[in-house]
């Protein structure tokens, strides 16, 4: 049976040109890029490489880019490490309610330690308000972090103009940019933006690696402690393969970003048409347009999610209800119910289809009839 994966949000496969230059790394280059003999300089130089590359992709310094152990890390290192280091400058942040857990949780966990935590609302179509925003921020707001676009419905967030609001606060701009790096241009001088968190392995390279953007003058309380790698910011042995992959992995990405866009805008329309040849009752979770070109998500009425998914994968394709990150459980999607409320239906038929690398317009067409039989089977 012909396998179709459509869970790209959640990670992605690794790109064979990936995989060749980790291989190399592996087979020919092991020294430690902190010993200063020739071993050591052979990996330094992969690292120096891979942090000018990274820059380049968003318009930043060399030296501002953090390498971490991905997007979690990145997350964390951002919202706790800024708040410890500045909570002399104030203890209130501001976040929304459709963040990733790895920024929700470390607001939590900052609550716990006496901050004040403000999360904006969204609307139906996954936004944020301007207005609510701006209401929000006060004197003794010391850091927003708002995503730049939703790993479960698509929703791109308002960044440059909250950039522009913040021009002249004391409030440092964090936007977790995991799902838009490698779809979306990105250039943290134009969205005004002070750090900036990404993963390899949502662009086809590997897991375990990412990297979190900080602008010069930005102080942070580190994460792990140990050696002086990463300017005395990230201690540890860098995983240099894992980078050099990241390297390669962003090079092709970049390379390919409105070649990809204009791709995955057809693959929704060829879904969302079959669907409706199909008569499928469906309702969009987000918008069509302002969403990350990759993702769409929805609610299929008179279905339930665990029996669309078990039939889904039956019938071969690979597809989810929200976040990877909480498979398994059995709340429903915190972005849905930011959405629609906790009584919704939408909480429990919902479906997020994410496209990648090596999707086709035919696969696309494929699993769309697919999921129409199996909506048409579940509404019998």
């Amino acid at each position: 049976m012909e396998k179709i994966y459509l869970d790209h949000a959640a990670t992605s496969p690794i790109h064979p040109q990936v995989i060749r230059r980790m291989m190399e790394v592996m087979e020919g280059q092991f020294g430690n890029p902190s010993s200063i003999h020739s071993f050591g300089r052979e990996t330094r130089q992969i690292l120096d490489e891979t942090r000018e590359e990274l820059a380049r992709s968003i318009n930043a310094k060399e030296n501002n880019i953090i390498l971490t152990s991905g997007g979690t890390e990145a997350d964390n290192l951002a919202v706790l490490g800024y708040a410890e280091k500045n909570s002399h400058l104030g203890r209130h942040v501001i976040t929304s309610q459709i963040e990733h857990h790895a920024i929700l949780h470390s607001c939590q966990e900052l609550e716990k330690r006496g901050f004040e935590v403000t999360y904006l609302p969204v609307d139906e179509k996954g936004c944020i308000s301007i207005d609510a925003f701006q209401a929000a921020l006060r004197e003794d707001t010391i850091l927003v972090t708002i995503m730049y676009g939703n790993n479960e419905v698509g929703s791109i967030q308002p960044i440059r103009e909250i950039g522009d609001i913040l021009n002249g606060h004391q409030a440092v701009f964090h936007t977790d940019a995991v799902q838009a790096y490698g779809v979306e241009k990105l250039d943290v001088e134009d969205l005004k933006v002070d750090m900036l968190s990404v993963s390899a392995h949502k662009i086809n390279g590997p897991k375990g690696v990412g990297f979190l953007y900080v602008r010069e003058g930005i102080s942070l309380s580190p994460r792990a402690f140990g050696g002086e790698q990463e300017r005395k910011r990230r201690a540890g042995t860098e995983n240099v393969p894992a980078i050099a992959g990241f390297r390669e992995a962003a090079k092709i990405a970049l390379e390919e970003i409105e070649e990809k866009q204009k791709l995955y805008q057809e693959f929704k329309s060829i879904f969302i048409e079959s669907l409706k040849k199909n008569q499928i009752s469906f309702d969009l979770n987000g918008l069509l347009d302002k969403s990350l070109p990759h993702v769409l998500n929805l609610s299929f009425p008179g279905t339930n999610v665990e029996a669309m998914l078990v039939n889904l994968d039956l019938a071969g394709v690979a597809v989810s209800s929200g976040s990877a990150c909480t498979a398994g459980s059995i709340e429903p999607s915190h972005v849905l119910v930011a959405m629609f409320g906790k009584n919704s239906d939408r909480l429990t038929n919902s479906i997020r289809f994410s496209f990648g690398l090596n999707n086709t317009k035919e696969e696309v067409a494929k699993a769309a009839e697919e999921t129409a039989k199996v909506v048409k089977r579940l509404n019998r």
